[in-house]
């Protein structure tokens, strides 16, 4: 039995909101699939999509899973952007150099204070 990854589901208090400003910062397209619930996604349907739906409870805790985005650009460059877009600044982090694929990323909350990585896409080694 073959199995694959549909989409990755972050539960928000405002999944229209969430979903537009995530969809800003990839370049994606907003879909609604039902009331309250929305879809980003790649224009040319590449990559997993993002699913964004309407929870009553409040996030309380850090995430136990989390998005990791890259740049093309420098780490401290998309940073700005994102802050200027309703994202904040956790703190900026790195790897020890004894690491096989030491890396340095910036950690940052979205607008519901969803915990997410910004890594330069030249200095990421060792994933697929």
């Amino acid at each position: 039995m073959a199995t694959s990854l549909l989409a990755i589901v972050v539960d928000c208090r405002d999944s229209l909101s969430q979903a537009n400003w995530w969809a800003t910062v990839l370049g994606h397209w907003v879909s609604e699939r039902n009331a309250d619930e929305y879809e980003v996604s790649d224009p040319s349907s590449a990559g997993t999509p993002l699913y964004f739906m309407n929870v009553p409870e409040p996030k309380t805790v850090k995430n136990r899973l989390h998005i990791d985005i890259t740049t093309d650009g420098s780490v401290e460059d998309e940073v700005a952007r994102l802050i200027a877009a309703g994202a904040t600044l956790v703190e900026m982090r790195q790897d020890p150099a004894t690491l096989t694929h030491p890396d340095t990323w910036a950690v940052m909350r979205d607008p519901e204070a969803n915990e997410f990585c910004v890594l330069n896409a030249d200095s990421v080694t060792g994933l697929a």
